[in-house]
């Protein structure tokens, strides 16, 4: 029995590398289909087809991007509306899930209940409701409006990863703390606080990119220029009768720049955070 499983072992070592290869690859096939066809020059895009690798390359798609079209004001915003939505919703969500794991208070599960419900509507349901309140507020075209509604809608999910955390530390920690003569804000800030560092990451992570990736209210909330964040942004390589594909593409590698530091950054936290207090609780 010991020699047929020794016999096996390779077999089952090379299935399983054969398939992780199987799945990297189809996972970054997109990405890298992006990338050839950012650097393709426009007279090749169509006339090569499916070619995996072009004849010749330009960067001159990415030059274009940048110094004639309105892309970077496109990035900024979208950084001002990721990172403000990111900040804003973790900061509550870090808030709501300490208080819904440490105390009991009347109504608690109903309000659970509520923001549960709140995560089953589809959005088109609800774009309209929204776009006459921004409206009634004055704050059409305006990045307060994106940060506003994106930190209301992540809010529910992001309260509830961050109570999954919180569950995970034990009390005794803080009472041992508040024992010793910290108060219960200097036992959060000292203890509690850097155990959930991983949850902040993973928080952070997952509202940022939510964010930056969001297409359908910056759509519906924006419609100056000057205001638009990225995702709106490349609509405009899209003419009555063609499509830029080789500007698109540069500016969708462009964007890709923002996400891939921000997780590199917080990847440490990120990693601790999906494989320990995110599946508890």
């Amino acid at each position: 029995m010991t020699a047929t499983v020794s016999r096996r072992s390779p077999v089952l070592t090379i299935g399983k590398y054969a398939a992780l290869a199987f799945y990297l690859g189809f996972a970054l096939f997109p990405l890298y289909w992006l990338l050839k066809i950012a650097v393709t020059p426009d007279t090749l895009i169509f006339s090569e087809g499916t070619r995996l690798v072009p004849s010749a390359f330009t960067f001159g798609n990415f030059m274009t991007v940048v110094f004639q079209t309105d892309f970077l004001a496109y990035f900024w915003n979208s950084l001002i509306v990721s990172f403000g939505t990111a900040f804003f919703t973790t900061l509550i969500a870090a808030g709501a899930g300490y208080a819904f794991s440490r105390f009991s208070f009347a109504g608690k599960r109903l309000i659970i209940a509520v923001m549960l419900i709140t995560q089953m509507f589809p959005l088109l349901m609800i774009i309209a409701p929204i776009y006459k309140i921004v409206a009634g507020l004055g704050l059409l075209n305006s990045l307060t409006s994106l940060i506003i509604v994106y930190t209301a809608f992540n809010i529910p999910f992001a309260t509830f990863l961050m109570q999954s955390f919180f569950d995970a530390i034990p009390k005794d920690l803080e009472e041992a703390a508040m024992m010793d003569g910290c108060s219960r804000f200097q036992a959060l800030r000292k203890v509690v606080f850097p155990l959930t560092l991983p949850g902040l990451g993973a928080t952070l992570g997952f509202v940022f990119t939510a964010a930056w990736s969001e297409l359908l209210f910056a759509l519906m909330l924006i419609s100056k220029n000057d205001a638009m964040t990225f995702p709106v942004g490349l609509l405009t390589f899209v003419s009555k009768f063609s499509v830029d594909w080789g500007q698109m593409m540069a500016a969708g590698v462009l964007a890709l720049i923002p996400s891939c530091l921000f997780f590199l950054f917080i990847q440490r936290y990120l990693v601790q955070g999906l494989t320990s207090g995110a599946v508890k609780g």
